[in-house]
């Protein structure tokens, strides 16, 4: 995504919705879905060339001893507030969380695992935490939830090229290498450039 960010500048605006995998409706721990993990995380490494970290690993092999309880909204609160703050930099705040949990074995629901990326990117810790902490940015959150379940989407991630208010296009299921996205994006905008002529 950050390659279309910057090959297709000039035509799109990229916006990232919070899809809300996670959101139990009381805690549940990392062994409910520990398993289904463990079982393909690493044909996810094989197809996307990233890999797993050791840490978040941890909690997938060994999850009678994990204190997650693994939670979609608190992730989605921060990038809201990121979103409204400095819009620009939503993509790359998007993917550091990626990078917290599924590399570093960060806990998103501890408010101690945005510590790092409150310092890089340069935001007020007192501001951020009351932010992550206010209705204002819950309820933004959970627009994003609602949003992604009006459009009928349930598996992430997913790309969606937006043509007007009410049509989209689907570019991407699941990974899906640039080079592919790239051609179906182009072979979107044309169709929609062909409709206008």
């Amino acid at each position: 995504m950050k390659e279309v960010a910057t090959n297709f500048k000039d035509i799109l605006q990229i916006e990232v919705l919070s899809g809300g995998m996670l959101l139990p409706e009381s805690p549940q721990p990392i062994s409910v879905i520990a398993a289904p993990i463990a079982k393909g995380y690493k044909r996810v490494e094989e197809m996307t060339g990233v890999k797993f970290g050791a840490d978040f690993l941890w909690h997938v092999e060994d999850p009678e001893q994990s204190d997650w309880f693994p939670n979609s909204l608190k992730p989605a609160i921060a990038l809201s507030i990121i979103k409204d703050i400095m819009p620009e930099q939503s993509l790359n705040f998007a993917n550091d969380l990626q990078i917290s949990l599924f590399n570093e074995g960060r806990d998103l629901t501890d408010d101690e695992a945005y510590r790092h990326l409150i310092e890089k990117y340069q935001i007020e810790p007192s501001l951020f935490y009351k932010a992550l902490h206010s209705e204002e940015y819950e309820e933004k959150a959970r627009y994003d939830f609602a949003l992604i379940k009006q459009l009928g989407l349930t598996s992430f991630p997913i790309v969606l090229l937006q043509e007007n208010e009410s049509k989209f296009h689907l570019m991407a299921k699941g990974y899906t290498d640039y080079n592919t996205l790239e051609k179906r994006i182009k072979g979107a905008l044309n169709e929609i450039k062909n409709k206008g002529n």
